[in-house]
């Protein structure tokens, strides 16, 4: 069982350990503690996480997978069982997450091609770090996210709107009340998630302080040209054209609010010469809603 004290709170994984039974290891970045799962030997499987899941988000694919394959999974600051600093210790923009991945594998030091799997706002932290490292990928997996600002007949969803813009609503509803993540239970998945995998996903985000990430996630999506991260997701956009040298798999879940099919649409212009396999009953936590699926279809990928 994994326990660690950060904000005076406790976290553990007592509950669901049977099922998140990985060891935990740690990362000094930048002055904070990066946690990360390392599980298996072979060819490196990265993965990269959004808002507001952390590595056990992936915990079928590390089971799955690190039998034949190295898999980590790394914690953004201030999400899982990571460090959680405040606003003023932390810059919790993209720029700083693209800062804190390039660390992490610098860290590494991996001496063959990586395969990269890519959720939510892993998808721009993720493949931002690709455009500066196209040498190192062999095979990139992309599940429900974005590389690119949002599709001409995608508008900004108000439930995220409110979050971003509005912050008398915002710091109560996210810090006080970790709405962003016990929301996503409901709204992000199309199966009934069992006590235990509830627990898991929203177990890191057990008090205000340890929300922040939640927060700030929403705060620094990019639409205008004022936000701090706009020119780095611009330059995801308009570079993205150089992963189509890479196999990559898009998994997708239809009955996403968010990612749907306007963006599933947009990158199959962007990318259409991927693999495709969409879900038309599965939502934004695919891995959750089709494990068993998911996994078989990113098996036979990599083994070809």
């Amino acid at each position: 069982m994994v326990e660690r004290i950060i904000n005076n709170k406790m976290l553990s994984t007592e509950g669901f350990e049977d099922i998140y039974p990985y060891k935990p290891n740690f990362f000094k970045c930048n002055g904070f503690d990066m946690h990360y799962v390392d599980e298996g030997k072979g060819k490196p499987v990265v993965m990269i996480h959004g808002n507001p899941t952390w590595s056990f988000y992936f915990r079928n694919a590390i089971k799955k997978l690190s039998p034949n394959y190295r898999t980590i999974v790394p914690d953004h600051i201030g999400c899982g069982f990571s460090d959680k600093p405040s606003a003023e210790d932390y810059n919790y923009t993209l720029s700083n997450r693209v800062s804190d991945l390039t660390l992490f594998m610098d860290h590494l030091n991996l001496n063959e091609k990586i395969i990269l799997i890519v959720h939510d706002w892993g998808g721009m932290i993720g493949l931002a770090w690709v455009l500066n490292n196209l040498s190192k990928i062999e095979k990139i997996i992309i599940t429900n996210t974005s590389g690119f600002f949002l599709p001409k007949n995608k508008n900004f969803p108000l439930r995220l709107a409110l979050i971003k813009y509005f912050t008398p609503f915002a710091i109560p509803a996210v810090l006080g009340f970790n709405l962003f993540s016990f929301a996503a239970l409901y709204l992000a998945t199309k199966t009934s998630l069992s006590k235990k995998v509830k627990k898991g996903l929203t177990a890191p985000y057990n008090c205000w302080k340890n929300r922040i990430a939640t927060l700030k996630f929403v705060q620094d999506i990019p639409i205008a040209k004022a936000d701090r991260s706009y020119n780095i997701a611009k330059n995801v956009d308009d570079n993205l054209y150089k992963i189509k040298e890479f196999p990559i798999l898009f998994v997708w879940g239809l009955k996403d609010f968010v990612f749907d099919e306007n963006f599933l649409n947009e990158w199959k212009q962007r990318i259409p010469d991927a693999k495709y396999h969409v879900f038309k009953n599965s939502g934004h936590y695919i891995f959750e809603d089709k494990p068993v699926e998911t996994m078989l279809l990113i098996e036979e990928f990599l083994n070809n």
